[in-house]
């Protein structure tokens, strides 16, 4: 039988450009942001600020501390409720935990995004939404936005799995008061860790500068507000540093500069996949709405039934064809469900509950070609006919 032999967790090099700036980095020995003039993490906030249209740029030293920051930013509480999509992957909820407060779980639709109806319902007991783009997926954000705006809720954005995605060409990460983004090996740029906060507000600008560990030279930042601002803030905010260093920095410089380029490429492959999937019987595909431009780094199924999908993922692993199953009893690598959080209150999420359970998972690593990814279409079917038909 036919079988397919790369890696689903293999990445690109990194650009030579960011090699050789990498580079001169470890030979200066200065890899501290602080410690450089110039600087390539002051000048990657000022790019990526201005790429995506945002007054402001922090770069940090995680997704999940972008996160965290932005809450504690937003003066979040402990015990308190933030709203989330039921959903996502386990550092989201765990930002919100970490902090003391309390994920409030909202049901995500057959389309992948989070339930307008059910967050309308779930808002009034909340003032902050930690909104999950999860595996790119963008809502309907005028609508969300709406939903928000009504009942005084403030939205941060999770847009781990959005870089260089948008919804009515409105980027993703200016939606809401924050946006959130990952630099992590298999996001859409790699620092191996890494993140960058963006936001228009300057004294939550000036609180997440402060409060990534930049003591009092904060003035030496690629995007920051002015010092009229810090000065409403300083020693105020904790110091929980989290700043990016020099070599992160310099590595993600060139593939932010890349990333339209890369986006094309990730979607030429998705269609390859979406086009073999929608053409096997058993498997459901999500739809993506005109009004989104996505990143297709990954792509998802619905089986039509849940019951014999262990036997289809197995039987797709045993010739190479790695997915990821949303509907197991128990966590697998990077793949977990509301159920497996025992950091959140157990919570009913009927309709969530039912789409995990038929949810399936592929990474769509650039290191495939057009013939790989026709390759994968051909096993998922052939296996498709034994297990779901």
């Amino acid at each position: 039988m036919e079988r397919f032999e790369k890696s689903f967790t293999r990445q690109e090099p990194i650009p030579e450009a960011g090699i050789a700036a990498a580079t001169e980095v470890m030979r200066s020995g200065i890899l501290h942001r602080y410690g450089a003039d110039p600087s390539h993490v002051a000048a990657l906030e000022a790019e990526f600020a201005a790429q995506i249209g945002a007054a402001h740029a922090i770069a940090v030293a995680s997704g999940g501390y972008a996160m965290g920051c932005a809450l504690r930013a937003l003066d979040v509480q402990p015990g308190e409720p933030v709203l989330t999509n039921a959903w996502t992957l386990a550092p989201v909820p765990g930002a919100i935990a970490a902090t003391g407060a309390r994920p409030l779980l909202v049901e995500v639709g057959e389309d992948l995004t989070i339930d307008l109806e059910d967050l309308a319902a779930k808002a009034p007991q909340a003032r902050l939404l930690m909104l999950s783009h999860m595996r790119g997926h963008l809502a309907d954000m005028e609508r969300l936005m709406a939903v928000c705006d009504t009942h005084g809720v403030t939205v941060i954005e999770d847009c781990a799995h959005t870089m260089g995605a948008s919804w009515n060409g409105h980027p993703s990460g200016r939606w809401g008061a924050v946006g959130c983004f990952s630099t992590q090996t298999y996001k859409h740029v790699n620092s191996g860790e890494g993140g960058l906060i963006v936001t228009d507000d300057p004294d939550l600008a000036a609180r997440m500068v402060l409060m990534s560990g930049s003591y009092m030279l904060y003035g030496r930042h690629g995007a920051a507000p002015s010092e009229e601002v810090f000065a409403r803030h300083t020693a105020q905010m904790p110091n929980v540093s989290g700043r990016m260093d020099e070599l992160r920095a310099a590595i993600l410089r060139p593939q932010i500069a890349d990333l339209p380029l890369q986006a094309k490429r990730w979607n030429d492959r998705y269609r390859i996949l979406e086009e073999a999937f929608r053409a096997t019987p058993g498997l459901k595909m999500i739809e993506r709405p005109q009004q989104e431009a996505f990143v297709g780094s990954s792509i998802q199924v619905l089986a039509a039934h849940a019951e014999t999908l262990p036997g289809f993922v197995d039987g797709c692993a045993a010739r190479g064809v790695e997915w990821k199953w949303f509907g197991a009893d128990r966590p697998q690598g990077f793949t977990s469900a509301h159920a497996h959080w025992g950091y959140v209150e157990a919570q009913t999420l009927p309709r969530t509950d039912a789409i995990l359970s038929r949810l399936l998972d592929m990474r769509v690593p650039l290191t495939f070609d057009a013939e790989d990814c026709a390759r994968i279409g051909r096993i998922v079917a052939d296996e498709a006919a034994r297990h779901l038909a």
